[in-house]
């Protein structure tokens, strides 16, 4: 498993970044029951980061809380079983998973805001990208109650609790 983890803001989150990343990555990964070795990105920035990334690439002006780029198209969310070898490091033979950019300060603040910790926050931003580079989505209300359950799921089960 390959977990590229980048920190690139002056704003420090006082928690656990880099092992909730490994945890959180891990489990999304186990409770999609995944059968390969990943590969992803995670890069920590600042909202004026976040907010140039976003116009660059999604053509929205604003500061988010997290972006996901998959590197593969799943034609169904985390089907494993149909992926050609363009999802796949070719040196590696990792499933090639994408790049996660959370913004610490969005992670503050929404903590602050829902009532919980930063670790809580922190990692349901990476279990919410990590369940978008594994294909689904949330643009549909159909689709949207799918990702919270699971979300709330992988939470609970590593003791991220509301």
């Amino acid at each position: 498993m390959t977990i590229d983890i980048s920190y690139e803001t002056d704003i420090e989150l006082d928690i656990p970044y880099e092992d909730i990343v490994r945890q959180m990555v891990v489990a999304a990964l186990n409770y999609e029951n995944c059968p390969y070795e990943a590969e992803v990105s995670v890069t920590v920035v600042d909202d004026k980061e976040i907010q140039e990334i976003n116009k660059t690439y999604r053509n929205i002006d604003k500061a988010t809380d997290v972006l996901s780029f998959p590197m593969y198209e799943y034609e169904k969310a985390a089907d494993f079983d149909n992926l050609d070898d363009s999802a796949f490091n070719p040196e590696s033979g990792e499933l090639l998973l994408g790049d996660i950019v959370i913004s610490a300060e969005k992670v503050v603040a929404q903590a602050k805001e829902y009532g919980h910790s930063e670790e809580r926050e922190f990692a349901f931003l990476l279990v919410h990208s990590m369940l978008h580079l594994l294909g689904y989505d949330h643009m549909e209300e159909e689709e949207r109650l799918v990702m919270e359950s699971k979300q709330k799921e992988i939470l609970e089960l590593n003791d991220y609790k509301r």
